[in-house]
Protein backbone atom coordinates (compact mmCIF):
# COMPACT_ATOMS: atom_id res chain seq x y z
CA UNK A 1 0.00 0.00 0.00
CA UNK A 2 1.32 3.42 -0.96
CA UNK A 3 1.74 5.91 1.85
CA UNK A 4 -0.21 9.12 1.42
CA UNK A 5 2.90 11.30 1.60
CA UNK A 6 4.59 9.27 -1.13
CA UNK A 7 1.52 9.41 -3.35
CA UNK A 8 1.23 13.19 -2.97
CA UNK A 9 4.94 13.78 -3.60
CA UNK A 10 4.86 11.55 -6.70
CA UNK A 11 1.70 13.06 -8.19
CA UNK A 12 2.04 16.68 -7.10
CA UNK A 13 5.61 17.11 -5.87
CA UNK A 14 8.15 19.69 -6.87
CA UNK A 15 9.62 17.33 -9.45
CA UNK A 16 6.55 18.02 -11.64
CA UNK A 17 7.20 20.51 -14.41
CA UNK A 18 4.41 22.51 -16.01
CA UNK A 19 4.60 24.32 -19.34
CA UNK A 20 2.73 27.23 -20.91
CA UNK A 21 3.17 28.75 -24.37
CA UNK A 22 2.59 32.48 -24.83
CA UNK A 23 1.22 32.79 -28.36
CA UNK A 24 0.33 35.51 -30.80
CA UNK A 25 -1.57 34.51 -33.96
CA UNK A 26 -0.73 30.82 -33.36
CA UNK A 27 2.99 31.63 -33.13
CA UNK A 28 4.71 30.60 -29.89
CA UNK A 29 6.56 33.68 -28.66
CA UNK A 30 7.71 32.33 -25.32
CA UNK A 31 7.50 29.01 -23.51
CA UNK A 32 7.41 29.19 -19.74
CA UNK A 33 8.07 26.26 -17.43
CA UNK A 34 7.60 26.04 -13.68
CA UNK A 35 7.44 23.64 -10.77
CA UNK A 36 4.38 23.50 -8.51
CA UNK A 37 4.01 26.19 -5.88
CA UNK A 38 4.70 24.94 -2.36
CA UNK A 39 3.37 26.42 0.86
CA UNK A 40 6.88 27.58 1.78
CA UNK A 41 7.25 29.37 -1.57
CA UNK A 42 3.79 30.92 -1.26
CA UNK A 43 4.70 32.35 2.15
CA UNK A 44 7.97 33.76 0.79
CA UNK A 45 6.19 35.32 -2.21
CA UNK A 46 3.50 36.80 0.06
CA UNK A 47 6.21 38.48 2.13
CA UNK A 48 7.85 39.90 -0.99
CA UNK A 49 4.53 41.06 -2.44
CA UNK A 50 3.18 42.84 0.60
CA UNK A 51 0.96 40.15 2.08
CA UNK A 52 -2.26 38.39 1.22
CA UNK A 53 -4.16 41.60 0.42
CA UNK A 54 -2.03 42.38 -2.62
CA UNK A 55 -3.40 39.68 -4.98
CA UNK A 56 -2.16 41.31 -8.20
CA UNK A 57 1.28 41.83 -6.74
CA UNK A 58 1.32 38.23 -5.46
CA UNK A 59 0.52 36.85 -8.92
CA UNK A 60 3.23 38.99 -10.52
CA UNK A 61 5.78 38.00 -7.88
CA UNK A 62 4.79 34.35 -8.36
CA UNK A 63 5.51 34.63 -12.08
CA UNK A 64 8.84 36.34 -11.45
CA UNK A 65 9.93 33.72 -8.91
CA UNK A 66 8.70 30.57 -10.63
CA UNK A 67 8.99 31.13 -14.42
CA UNK A 68 11.79 29.08 -15.97
CA UNK A 69 13.21 28.55 -19.43
CA UNK A 70 13.73 25.11 -21.01
CA UNK A 71 17.07 24.79 -19.20
CA UNK A 72 15.36 25.53 -15.86
CA UNK A 73 16.93 28.97 -15.50
CA UNK A 74 14.82 31.81 -14.14
CA UNK A 75 13.24 33.90 -16.89
CA UNK A 76 12.78 36.98 -14.72
CA UNK A 77 14.74 38.68 -11.99
CA UNK A 78 13.33 40.64 -9.04
CA UNK A 79 14.42 43.86 -10.75
CA UNK A 80 12.10 43.10 -13.70
CA UNK A 81 8.98 43.67 -11.60
CA UNK A 82 8.63 47.41 -12.21
CA UNK A 83 9.19 47.03 -15.95
CA UNK A 84 6.68 44.19 -16.21
CA UNK A 85 4.10 46.30 -14.34
CA UNK A 86 4.59 49.35 -16.55
CA UNK A 87 5.57 48.00 -19.97
CA UNK A 88 3.71 44.71 -20.60
CA UNK A 89 -0.02 44.37 -21.23
CA UNK A 90 -1.79 43.24 -18.07
CA UNK A 91 -3.82 40.69 -20.06
CA UNK A 92 -0.65 38.87 -21.15
CA UNK A 93 0.75 38.78 -17.63
CA UNK A 94 -2.59 37.62 -16.23
CA UNK A 95 -2.76 34.84 -18.82
CA UNK A 96 0.63 33.50 -17.68
CA UNK A 97 -0.18 33.95 -13.99
CA UNK A 98 -3.53 32.18 -14.37
CA UNK A 99 -1.85 29.22 -16.06
CA UNK A 100 0.64 29.03 -13.21
CA UNK A 101 -2.03 29.28 -10.52
CA UNK A 102 -4.22 26.65 -12.17
CA UNK A 103 -1.42 24.16 -12.81
CA UNK A 104 -2.58 20.67 -11.93
CA UNK A 105 -6.12 20.00 -12.98
CA UNK A 106 -9.07 18.68 -10.97
CA UNK A 107 -8.82 15.49 -13.03
CA UNK A 108 -5.34 14.87 -11.65
CA UNK A 109 -6.65 15.42 -8.12
CA UNK A 110 -9.48 12.94 -8.74
CA UNK A 111 -6.99 10.39 -10.13
CA UNK A 112 -4.81 10.80 -7.05
CA UNK A 113 -7.83 10.34 -4.78
CA UNK A 114 -8.68 7.12 -6.64
CA UNK A 115 -5.08 5.90 -6.30
CA UNK A 116 -5.14 6.64 -2.59
CA UNK A 117 -8.24 4.45 -2.13
CA UNK A 118 -6.59 1.47 -3.81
Amino acid sequence: MTRAIDLLKNKFGVSQLYKYDVKENDEVLLTIYWHPLTIAEREMIQKKSGGVEAADDFALQLMIEKALDKDKNRLFQDGDKASLRREVAASVLQEIQLAMLQAGSDKEVEEAKADLKS
